[in-house]
């Protein structure tokens, strides 16, 4: 549930780098979700490369290949989509969900194909930066109560 007590401050000046990073996540999510069913339809012009890489892991049964394509699929289309509503109303659930997907995903990653870690274009390596900024959005909306105030400076009262 979206609460306004867990939302940034309204006036705080990383307001739009928040926004702007949010946004960035939903692409990402999104933009998978599309190119994994472009890819699997045969459209992407990478002639089938998520089937592929399941092939070299081991998964050889075309319908295993399909099932597991479209899981990964429709979880990010969720949380694609879980991430836009959230473009002017984000929640920290959606944060949470998302770097649990991504760290499911890696870890499966990992298992099928560990060479993808020393990949030219790191496929597995880039989820480390979306992990922090998942954290950073996540640590933003904090509810209120949970955000330490600032240490005041000791006065010449104190001891």
């Amino acid at each position: 549930m979206n609460r306004p007590d867990m939302a940034p401050a309204a006036t705080s000046p990383l307001l739009p780098a928040l926004r702007t990073l949010h946004a960035s996540l939903v692409l990402v999510w999104l933009g998978t979700a599309i190119a994994s069913a472009l890819d699997d339809a045969g459209w992407s012009g990478l002639q089938h490369a998520g089937a592929r890489l399941l092939q070299d892991a081991g998964i050889t049964n075309p319908a295993w290949q399909t099932g597991v394509i479209w899981s990964g699929l429709l979880a990010d289309l969720v949380v694609g989509l879980w991430l836009l509503r959230g473009l002017w109303h984000p929640g920290r659930a959606a944060y949470a969900a998302a770097l649990a997907l991504m760290a499911a995903m890696t870890v499966v990653g990992t298992v099928l194909q560990p060479a993808l870690w020393l990949h030219p274009l790191g496929p597995l390596l880039k989820n480390l930066p979306i992990a922090a900024a998942l954290w950073v959005l996540w640590s933003a909306h904090a509810p209120a109560a949970a955000i330490p105030a600032k240490a005041s400076a000791p006065t010449q009262d104190s001891p």
